[in-house]
């Protein structure tokens, strides 16, 4: 069983997983022919950092994933989708 959450480690996760379900709502939102590996990437990208404990570079990721999340939003509002 893992380490018990400390309470900034708990407010972290959950910001994680939130960043991790508006993905995956974008990705919804994409052309059909790039759905399922837009949805891979995002996972992908998750499971890659998910041993991740160092919170700065846990920052790090969570401002580069809202950072690229805006991106494809904006990409796909350009797009009329």
């Amino acid at each position: 069983m893992g380490r018990a959450l400390d309470l900034q480690d708990f407010i972290v996760r959950s910001r994680v997983l939130k960043l991790y379900r508006q993905a995956l709502r974008v990705v919804r939102r994409a052309p059909d022919g790039a759905k399922d590996e837009l949805k891979q990437t995002v996972r992908q990208e998750m499971e890659n950092n998910r041993n991740c404990n160092d919170r700065q570079s846990i920052r790090f990721l969570m401002s580069d994933g809202l950072e690229r999340l805006k991106r494809l939003d904006e990409t796909l509002d350009m797009q009329g989708r």
